[in-house]
Order: C-alpha cells, then sequence, then structure tokens
C-alpha cells in the first residue's frame, strides 16, 4: 500500500469529502491539521497552494478533492491506490 498524507483543516468540507472517498476505498491516511501557521507553512512550499485539501499518494501530489475525485471518476486512483 501506498503512504498517504493529507493536509487539512478540521472544518473543511473539501477535506471531508476527500476523507469520506479514502475511507469508502478503505486505505489509510496520515492527516496533517494545517490551523498551525508552520505546517501550513510547510504544505505552501511543498505544494504551491495554500488551500485544503492537499493529497499525497506516495511522492505523488495528487492535488485538492477535485482532483482526488476526477482521478476515482478516470479509473486511475486505484491503481495509484494498490487496489
Amino acid at each position: 500500500m501506498p503512504a498517504i498524507t493529507m493536509y487539512t483543516t478540521q472544518f473543511c468540507p473539501f477535506c471531508v469529502r476527500a476523507k469520506a472517498l479514502l475511507n469508502k476505498k478503505g486505505v489509510a491516511f496520515n492527516e496533517i491539521d494545517v490551523a498551525d501557521r508552520a505546517k501550513r507553512a510547510a504544505m505552501t512550499e511543498l505544494t504551491g497552494r495554500t488551500s485544503v485539501p492537499q493529497i499525497f499518494i506516495d511522492d505523488t501530489h495528487v492535488g485538492g478533492c477535485d482532483d482526488l475525485h476526477a482521478l476515482d471518476r478516470e479509473g486511475r486512483l486505484d491503481p495509484m491506490l494498490g487496489l
């Protein structure tokens, strides 16, 4: 199984949707809450984006919630998740 990392905030509806999809797939993920300014700055430097969620599958930056769902619709998410 690949390592999945998701940068989130507590009350973000897009984060909730992304987590729900990954939970539905039955895959574990590491969640990093970027309410802390230093963590958000690190996420922004890593991704070039300030919005959440920001999702990585192994070293591949998938993007946000819409990007994750698009990969699923295209049938490309399951292979990335090793399913």
